[in-house]
């Protein structure tokens, strides 16, 4: 059974703790923690990518719900907070490919993060069912709600 009264509780719980953890972070150590998030959470799309898109790996649902469900909390644990003014500059792991225009847009990043978090948690949902075909499509959804973001806010390497 799920509570989607109590999930939302525990996201803004959680966003405001980061949010409040994140004032006293120095730039560079906000731009390393969001850098490893994403990190995180590409390589868990890899083990999804190639196990339900390329076949280069045999299926196994347990480690494709496993890796979803990472990248589902990821999602949702509140990494809005890591982009304070100022981190669109600098080095965390390596030099930061944010776009300044990540902070003049905030109602088209809004949006583009709520749909990647809708994404994450759909991929999530999906996952469980063990449906190859469905992990697959919705993959490719998250897929786009990455992009849509590296489209417009992120630099080319």
């Amino acid at each position: 059974m799920q509570f989607p009264f109590v999930r939302s509780l525990i996201g803004v719980a959680a966003l405001t703790i980061a949010a409040g953890a994140s004032a006293q972070m120095k730039p560079e150590d906000m731009i390393k923690i969001r850098q490893s998030g994403y990190t995180f959470m590409a390589w868990n799309m890899g083990k999804i990518k190639a196990q339900v898109v390329d076949g280069s790996t045999p299926f196994n649902k347990d480690q494709v719900q496993a890796a979803a469900n990472l990248i589902a909390a990821t999602a949702n644990s509140g990494m809005g907070a890591l982009y304070a003014p100022g981190t669109d500059k600098g080095i965390g792991w390596h030099e930061t490919r944010l776009k300044p225009a990540f902070f003049k847009e905030q109602a088209e990043v809004g949006k583009i993060a709520k749909n990647f978090v809708m994404q994450a948690n759909e991929l999530q949902k999906v996952a469980a069912t063990g449906d190859q075909a469905a992990i697959k499509a919705q993959f490719g959804e998250l897929g786009k709600a990455c992009k849509s973001c590296h489209d417009k806010y992120r630099e080319e390497e």
